[in-house]
């Protein structure tokens, strides 16, 4: 009996992370666009640290998309103005819809007339670690972003250190959040030895506005159209 109660339970936790990506999957043209735009399954990570990715996107408006590893997809962002480096600087962040693991490294042109049509850049990449605790326990990142309360540690290669995630209400009839780098203890993730050299090292990277993956500007990758349909 115990069996047959833990299979149903994950077969109904399947079916609900599953509903994750069925905006992502309704809002584009799969049949044509499945070799580039990946149709997406759940994949649990079995790491202890997450898949962290921005992506600069140059559709209507420029912004950039934080994606954060949740409960097998890619909780996502759209942040106008990008990731604050510094802390005392909030961001608005508005949640789109969840995209599958496979769109972490999707560099390329959407062309118009598709849904997100314009340049895609993998702007920064990496991991990070789930650092939200209670009474001395790390709260599961399912029941944080429920909550509306996102705090982690963020390894990338351009972006490292401490940020939270706070859901601060509506904004013109759409949930709103706010991004911002926290105060909490850099050492919380240790860094390699010559922390100097990370530092200006990943100031410069930053400063640099080309692909953490391939180098490219977003001139380069839309000349390119290396990931382009019909």
């Amino acid at each position: 009996m115990k069996k047959v109660v833990t299979i149903l339970l994950l077969v109904g936790l399947n079916i609900m992370a599953s509903d994750g990506l069925k905006t992502y999957r309704k809002r584009r043209a799969l049949k044509k666009t499945s070799k580039v735009e990946p149709y997406g399954k759940i994949k649990k990570s079995r790491s202890e640290k997450a898949l962290y990715v921005v992506q600069k996107h140059d559709a209507s408006h420029l912004h950039y998309d934080l994606r954060l590893e949740i409960d097998g997809v890619l909780k996502s962002w759209a942040v106008p103005k990008g990731i604050p480096g510094k802390t005392g600087i909030r961001r608005l962040a508005m949640p789109t819809d969840d995209h599958p693991m496979e769109y972490g490294d999707f560099e390329g042109v959407i062309p118009e007339g598709h849904y997100g049509a314009g340049t895609v850049m993998v702007w920064d990449t990496g991991t990070f670690t789930n650092i939200k605790e209670e009474k001395g326990m790390l709260v599961p990142l399912d029941v944080c972003y429920e909550r509306g309360t996102i705090e982690v540690f963020i390894q990338g290669k351009k972006i490292w250190g401490p940020y939270a995630l706070i859901k601060a209400g509506n904004l013109a009839n759409k949930e709103s959040w706010i991004l911002l780098r926290m105060k909490k203890d850099a050492d919380l993730i240790k860094k390699p030895a010559n922390r100097k050299t990370l530092r200006r090292a990943q100031g410069e990277r930053m400063g640099k506005d080309v692909s953490a993956l391939t180098g490219r500007t977003m001139k380069q990758i839309a000349k390119d159209h290396d990931a382009e349909w019909e």
